[in-house]
């Protein structure tokens, strides 16, 4: 049996870390998201320029440093993957598509290419929008579902899965503080002869969240700096 963890971490992530290329395209049927209408049945699509990246992360930046992970422990690389993935702060990354480059040493070869390749467009959404506004990153918390529903399918020696649930809170630089996100991570991960656990796959449902608001001025303390 699995039983449920609960980590505290540093991270600036919500409905707007979807726009990620493997994350997007594998929660497009549950991410709620409400997506509009096929462009090629509209016919009123207008492409959009894309997504600039981000600058370096030096000793200012409020993202956790790459995390001690154990190869041969699922649990653990999944866990290392969600903190590296959903850790932002706007005062340095364009968008999300940022932080999802930072875990993909955690994906297996080729869907880690894929997101090293994929150029990320339009916009990056309201709540970026509004974290970016005060420069905000959050604190998050990752609890790991035990599997005692049987939803998940049973592991392998090449293939096992992890469900976990990421809830946040924004922290703005300039004192302000708002909702976080809050979603379903449905991890697949997969080895080859006994070597590391990686990422192959993940689905992911999105929570109905208030939208940002704003609340009084709170101190936080400063989290690790991440370190290359």
């Amino acid at each position: 049996m699995r039983k449920a963890i609960a980590v505290t971490v540093v991270a600036v992530v919500g409905s707007a870390v979807l726009t990620g290329c493997g994350l997007k395209s594998l929660g497009d049927e549950t991410d709620g998201t409400g997506a509009g209408p096929d462009p090629a049945v509209s016919g009123s699509f207008t492409p959009k320029a894309p997504v600039p990246r981000g600058k370096p992360l030096d000793e200012g930046a409020r993202v956790p440093s790459p995390p001690r992970v154990d190869d041969q422990d699922p649990t653990s690389v999944t866990r290392a993957w969600a903190i590296l993935t959903y850790s932002h702060d706007t005062a340095y990354d364009a968008g999300p598509q940022d932080a999802v480059l930072r875990g993909s040493r955690y994906l297996v070869p080729e869907r880690a290419a894929a997101e090293r390749e994929h150029t990320p467009a339009g916009g990056t959404g309201s709540e970026w929008s509004v974290w970016a506004e005060h420069k905000a990153w959050t604190t998050v918390r990752l609890t790991f579902d035990d599997g005692d529903d049987g939803d998940v399918p049973a592991d392998t020696a090449s293939v096992t899965y992890r469900e976990v649930f990421v809830d946040g809170r924004a922290r703005g630089r300039d004192g302000w503080t708002g909702d976080g996100p809050r979603l379903m991570a449905s991890v697949k991960l997969s080895r080859s002869g006994g070597g590391p656990w990686r990422v192959a796959d993940v689905k992911v449902t999105v929570a109905a969240v208030p939208s940002p608001s704003v609340s009084s001025p709170a101190s936080a303390s400063s989290p690790p700096v991440r370190k290359n």
